[in-house]
């Protein structure tokens, strides 16, 4: 996963064999094939934008490969059916891709992969130009496919839901180079970098640009504007190395809560407990989503946004709290945004 332009198709590609590398190995099943042919490899590749034959009949285009290998019309029989049986498109397999929809071309492609039985399944973006009902269907075929094969699969998206959904394990690119490598849930819960935090979720991370001070013995964040919020002792361990340099305050949408405001002024410190850690700010908009409501705030300037539930209906204008509990707090080291206390390991 990873916006445009990060390296994911030429990821890809290399290990398709259709780049050659400058340097290191690919591995596949415990063998180095840098230096083979792509038919020499025994993966699959699915592309965005199918690649099929427009001229052959459905049951051609899933048999083509299978010709290719010089495999005999006995054995490609009976694998063009067990592949159109799998993706339920053996009704169309007398049909041509030109009178098929997207998304049933969509399963021809991934058909004409599973037919030729590889031992990896390279997927580039298959389901990005799909609209989101049968983008959300074919998610869960291929869920299904990978389940009933056993067979790895390498997908591409630019999508966190899609590769929040999907990933048994997801690797995190930017700029060429890999963020974090890990499961779903350790990506959303202890993100190795703002990039990370940014970019798992929807939306994404709140970030505040804070300095850390110390007075009368307890740790306050002040955050632009001036605006000082006193931090829980559970904080303490990560932040008191900090005290007098600059961090950043990351916490998710969905992770505050609002309550009505009970100071008249942002100026100074907002009591937290040792349950709660709050931020005075305003409310500046309001979006009904139907289960979800997303509330848009600034503090001392700074914006930032809570997702709560559909039924609660702040009033723009209104000044509130928002609160969240230690635990669900994320700091980053302002100048590397490494998360604190150290990075997590971006090792496969």
């Amino acid at each position: 996963m990873g916006p445009s332009g990060c390296g994911k198709t030429t990821t890809l590609r290399l290990i398709a064999g259709l780049e050659r590398p400058t340097g290191g190995r690919i591995v596949i099943d415990g063998r180095d094939v840098a230096g083979l042919p792509p038919r020499r490899r025994n993966v699959a590749m699915v592309f965005q934008h199918h690649a099929l034959y427009p001229h052959l009949r459905v049951r051609d285009n899933l048999g083509f490969g299978l010709r290719l290998r010089g495999l005999p019309r006995r054995e490609i029989a009976p694998r063009v059916e067990e592949a159109a049986a799998a993706l339920a498109i053996a009704d169309l397999l007398d049909r041509r891709p030109g009178q098929l929809s997207y998304g049933q071309q969509q399963r021809v492609a991934l058909g004409r992969a599973m037919a030729g039985r590889p031992k990896l399944f390279l997927l580039d973006e298959p389901l990005s130009s799909l609209d989101a009902p049968l983008r959300r269907q074919l998610r869960q075929e291929i869920r299904r496919l990978h389940a009933r094969l056993g067979v790895p699969m390498i997908y591409v998206t630019h999508d966190p839901a899609e590769a929040l959904a999907l990933g048994q394990r997801i690797a995190l690119f930017r700029g060429g180079r890999l963020q974090q490598a890990a499961d779903p849930q350790t990506l959303y819960d202890h993100p190795a970098n703002c990039f990370a935090a940014s970019i798992c979720g929807s939306p994404g991370m709140n970030f505040f640009d804070s300095r850390v001070e110390t007075a009368d013995g307890r740790l306050t964040l002040v955050l632009a504007g001036n605006v000082a919020i006193v931090l829980p002792e559970a904080c303490r361990d990560v932040v008191q190395p900090y005290a007098g340099r600059p961090i950043t305050l990351g916490v998710r949408p969905e992770h505050l809560r609002l309550q009505a405001a009970k100071v008249a002024s942002t100026q100074y410190p907002v009591p937290s407990t040792q349950y709660t850690v709050a931020i005075p700010a305003t409310i500046e908009a309001v979006e009904q989503l139907g289960a979800d409501t997303h509330v848009h705030l600034t503090t001392g300037g700074q914006a930032f946004m809570a997702r709560i539930d559909g039924h609660i209906r702040p009033k723009e204008g209104e000044r509130a709290i928002a609160t969240a509990m230690p635990e669900q707090l994320r700091f980053f080291d302002t100048a590397t945004e490494a998360a604190i206390p150290a990075a997590l390991s971006v090792s496969m």
